[in-house]
């Protein structure tokens, strides 16, 4: 009888033992080039109409998937764009279009912005077009003005010139978006 409250208290004992994972706080050496996956939460103020959803994304070079997820962690919307399309996945409803971005307004009646997004939530300006940028005193973006949104980064996971943000805020005309991000990965599969 003894050596079974032994066992047991060492089975306890060593899943106590488990270190967390680690959280990643800086960009990868080559951000434009990698693939990343993120989870988070979003909250949509559209239009006098609120949204709020979780959300797990995955970037990869030439394709993006984004799960908009219910409070219970099942997906409630599907959206994936490569080169040559979008669907999105709403239920039991399939639709498709040519860019995402129209995809999602229609559909949903707001749109993320991916073509700048996938750079504005590792802390940089797209490469593309032109950017107000205003840093703070390590030299991180705090504000973000590009193609028509304004990117605030309210909260960054540590204090070096590359750390990532884990709360951001993006404003276009009527829709407000904000962005906390939980935990990131390099390079999914």
């Amino acid at each position: 009888m003894r050596w079974l409250v032994f066992l047991g208290l060492a089975m306890l004992s060593g899943c106590a033992l488990l270190p967390p994972a680690p959280m990643l706080v800086a960009r990868p050496a080559q951000p434009e080039s990698a693939p990343f996956a993120m989870n988070g939460r979003i909250s949509i103020n559209h239009q006098g109409e609120r949204h709020s959803a979780g959300l797990h994304w995955t970037h990869q070079v030439r394709s993006d998937e984004i799960l908009l997820l219910t409070p219970l962690g099942q997906t409630a919307a599907r959206v994936y764009r490569d080169d040559s399309n979008a669907t999105l996945d709403d239920g039991d409803k399939h639709y498709q279009d040519v860019d995402a971005e129209s995809l999602m307004q229609q559909v949903l009646g707001w749109h993320l912005p991916l073509v700048g997004l996938h750079q504005w939530v590792l802390g940089l300006p797209a490469a593309d077009t032109q950017a107000q940028i205003e840093r703070d005193t390590n030299g991180r973006i705090t504000v973000l003005r590009q193609d028509g949104w304004e990117v605030r980064y309210l909260r960054y996971a540590d204090t070096r010139p590359d750390s990532l943000p884990t709360r951001m805020q993006l404003s276009h005309e009527d829709m407000q978006v904000q962005l906390l991000i939980d935990e990131w990965e390099w390079n999914p599969q």
